[in-house]
Parts: structure tokens; sequence; C-alpha cells
């Protein structure tokens, strides 16, 4: 094994600039995570940026399986990928539709993909 290796990558420490609780979705530069644990602001907590969660979903949002997502910052939730990003959205192939969700459904399974996206 490299002797230079540190873990595999899929959870990465991160300093909260505000308190964030556990299953939080939140944006780390361009990489969006969720929080895996209650995350004190200023306090240091684990993030996965790699796997798949059930997440807020923006309910009017139609959503194919397998689509790019824009993360709504303003709302806290996904929307789908024809959706104009807003300051602070994150857009890009940092997240992918698990699952298909319909008009009206709130949560939605979402892969992140650990992979930078561009913020508005």
């Amino acid at each position: 094994m490299a002797s230079n290796h540190i873990q595999p990558g899929k959870v990465i420490d991160w300093v909260a600039n505000a308190t964030v609780t556990a299953n939080t979705v939140v944006v780390i530069g361009k990489i969006l995570g969720v929080a895996l644990a209650d995350i004190a602001s200023g306090a240091t907590g684990p993030v996965q940026i790699e796997g798949v969660f059930r997440v807020p979903k923006v309910s009017g949002a139609v959503i194919a399986q397998g689509e790019n997502l824009v993360w709504d910052a303003s709302a806290a939730a996904f929307d789908d990928n024809a959706a104009t990003p807003a300051t602070g959205d994150v857009s890009g192939g940092s997240a992918v539709a698990f699952e298909a969700a319909g008009n009206g459904v709130t949560t939605l399974a979402v892969k992140f993909t650990g992979i930078p996206g561009t913020v508005a």
C-alpha cells in the first residue's frame, strides 16, 4: 500500500460556518455532500461527498433518473437541470438523480459524485 494514502476520500472533515444538523446537504466549495452528524458552528464534522442519500427536492420539479441536478441554495432542495441557477446554487455533475421523481414529490434519492460543480 502507498505510504502517503490518507483515506478513500468519500468523507471529508469540514468546518461548519453555521450549525448544521445530520442528514443536511452542505456545499463545500464546489462540492456537495451530506453531513453525517450534527456539526456546531466553527466545529469540524464529517461530510460524505460520495454515495446515495434521500434529500429534499423542489416540489414542482420533474426529474428523470440519471439527470444532473441543481442544488437550489435558497430552497435548500434539488431542482431539475432546466432550472436557472441563482447565486449560491450548485449545478453540473456534483449530484445526479438516482431515481425519477415527479411534480408534488418533496424528496429524492440523489447520487453525490464528489465531482466539483459550478457555483452561481
